[in-house]
């Protein structure tokens, strides 16, 4: 089997296996990979080094795997009949972005792709076949080639947009030997829409297609492992693990197909979760619950971080003796936002315990935070 025959055989498989989409592109540079150095070099990547390792490789597959001619890059849609994070207006509960409500993808996503490879090697028969698969899991810049795959276009949130399915898909791909029928790029059907520029709450989409990664609340609730910046904390919200606001307010996710993955709905934790029982969750209970969930790689100190911004967020007193428990944890990375969240929400009320923490409390991160908060105080005093 050749050519347009196996390609069909391969996109017919892999709707077989489960997944939404799939497309074909040449294993080669795109300009969108040229645009990844610049994005660099302007430090949008913030604290992710990983994405910095391995230029080349990042720079076009054939790098990566030279003797790779195709690119088949496949997408499963994960929107499950949940409302969306713009309707969730609880402050007592906190957002969790939709893509972490089930399952980690990568483990589905991956049985689904090693299912196809499989077949693929079976209908092939050919030792000297050279495949491998990826989900997040190599220098791939899974968009680019999900694009030139006729997936979808860029929105200018960044996303992979599909006329059909929307933004709400997982990618991955197998980049191969074969020599297979490529499809093309859709055309870019964002028109002069700038709603998802205008919703971001920290301004992170600094120019049409361009992320700043620096402000974008997924980075700063799980990429970045030390101190948010107290500049951006007010913007987050009640969001203690990614964000979905750009995808929400986008038209083209208005009437998106729902899911047939049952992996994806939400698990133990639910997609809405009381943000009083996480924070007074134990490492052994954070591991237990999310075991299985994108969650796990905030970590607990991270989560709780998180958890102690939206309660300073919230307006709500009554998070008040879990904050000052939160205090005492023993992360100082939770002990640091406990400080901030409970300055929020007490005010002057605040510093006397403050104070005492700053006493004892030998850890630089937490010192610096409160050294903050009574710095700010002094200078409203003054002025």
């Amino acid at each position: 089997m050749e050519g347009s025959g196996l390609s069909a055989s391969i996109k017919e498989k892999a709707i077989a296996v489960g997944f939404d989409l799939v497309g074909i592109s040449p294993a080669r540079s795109f300009p969108e990979n040229q645009f990844f150095k610049v994005w660099l070099e302007r430090g949008y990547a913030a604290e992710m080094g990983y994405m910095e390792r391995n230029p080349a490789r990042r720079h076009s597959v054939s790098n990566l795997e030279p003797e790779a001619r195709s690119v088949i890059s496949c997408a499963l849609n994960y929107n499950t009949a949940h409302p969306h994070s713009i309707e969730r207006t609880d402050g007592r509960k906190g957002r969790i972005s939709r893509y972490a409500w089930g399952e980690d993808y990568h483990s589905v996503m991956e049985g689904k792709l090693t299912e196809l490879l499989e077949f693929i090697k079976t209908v092939v028969n050919d030792k000297q076949l050279n495949s491998r698969l990826y989900v997040d899991t190599g220098p791939v810049l899974d968009r680019v080639y999900a694009k030139y795959a006729g997936i979808g276009w860029f929105g200018k949130n960044t996303c992979v947009i599909n006329q059909q399915i929307g933004s709400w898909i997982f990618l991955g791909e197998i980049i191969t030997s074969l020599e297979l029928q490529c499809d093309v790029p859709p055309p870019d059907r964002c028109g002069t829409c700038t709603r998802c520029i205008d919703a971001c709450p920290t301004g992170a989409i600094v120019e049409p297609y361009v992320l700043d990664s620096r402000l974008c609340i997924s980075y700063l609730t799980i990429e970045l492992r030390g101190r948010i910046p107290l500049e951006l904390r007010e913007g987050m919200g009640n969001h203690i693990f990614g964000c979905d606001i750009c995808q929400d307010v986008c038209p083209w996710n208005g009437k998106a197909k729902l899911t047939r993955e049952g992996s994806f709905e939400p698990g133990e934790a639910g997609d809405n979760p009381e943000l009083s029982a996480l924070a007074r969750m134990s490492r052994d209970e954070f591991d237990d619950v999310f075991m299985n969930s994108p969650i796990k790689r905030a970590k607990r100190g991270g989560l709780l971080r998180n958890i102690m911004v939206a309660m300073g967020n919230s307006g709500d007193k009554e998070f008040v003796p879990v904050i000052r428990e939160a205090l005492y944890d023993g992360d100082p990375l939770v002990r640091a936002h406990a400080a901030w969240a409970l300055w929020k929400l007490e005010g002057e009320g605040a510093l006397e315990e403050l104070s005492t923490v700053l006493g004892h409390d030998g850890d630089p991160l937490v010192r610096e935070e409160i050294e903050d908060i009574l710095r700010v105080h002094r200078s409203a005093q003054r002025s």
